[in-house]
């Protein structure tokens, strides 16, 4: 095992996150569909259509006998992708945004229905006083917090739940039988039993899992989490 690349079998990935070394990555990135997606724009309508399937199978969306969310959370926002892109297409009224990179958040001040942009780690995100959601969604950013970060993170979306409220969560699921650290960004993709394990440690239960579609074969396996808490 080559000492300089290599991950110890006897550590943890997620002891190898550094904050400072993920933000350093998405500094760079450009603020675009492309930079959002790893340079695979075309992935967005498929899984936008996902998500929006998954959300209308939970009674979310504007068609009848559907909801709307009247208030909704998204963290690790990024450019707005999916902030404008399903959100706020029928989905839901309002949205506050999480995203540490203030120049990903600059194209959403001022958009209609985008009412407050967090720009903040999800570690360090606290829920306004008062301020209730009816659905909070996370895609794609939960691997830049430690196993622990999560829990955490994931314990105040429960607490900023409106009654009936939904968080959704959105990853990549590894597939080498273990939790994998990429250097490059400084994440985790971990397993689905870890993430379930997490999920049940944040006080939550799963309502519903579903595994994306139209992905090409070449890309992890992503799954949507439907949560609510445990009691």
């Amino acid at each position: 095992m080559a000492a300089d690349d290599s991950i110890s079998r006897q550590e943890s990935a997620d002891s190898h996150i550094s904050r400072d070394d993920s933000r350093k990555y998405w500094a760079g990135v450009d603020a675009t569909v492309s930079g959002m997606l790893g340079g695979l724009p075309h992935v967005s309508r498929v899984d936008i259509r996902g998500s929006r399937n998954f959300l209308a199978k939970l009674g979310v969306g504007s068609k009848p006998g559907q909801r709307v969310a009247a208030s909704a959370l998204e963290g690790g926002a990024g450019i707005g992708r999916v902030t404008e892109g399903l959100l706020l297409d029928g989905i839901a009224t309002e949205v506050d945004v999480i995203e540490p990179i203030a120049k990903f958040t600059e194209g959403l001040r001022g958009r209609p229905g985008v009412r407050s942009i967090f720009n903040t780690g999800l570690e360090d995100w606290q829920p306004a006083d008062g301020v209730q959601y009816d659905l909070i969604w996370i895609q794609w950013c939960v691997g830049h917090l430690t196993d622990a970060q999560l829990v955490l993170f994931l314990e105040r979306c429960r607490l900023a739940l409106n009654p009936g409220g939904l968080i959704v969560v959105k990853e990549n699921n590894s597939t080498g039988g273990e939790d994998d650290f990429d250097q490059l960004d400084s994440a985790v993709t971990r397993q689905d039993d870890t993430l379930r394990h997490i999920f049940r440690d944040a006080g939550l239960r799963l309502v519903q899992v579903e595994l994306q579609k139209g992905f090409q074969a070449d890309l992890l396996p992503v799954r949507m989490y439907a949560l609510k808490p445990a009691q």
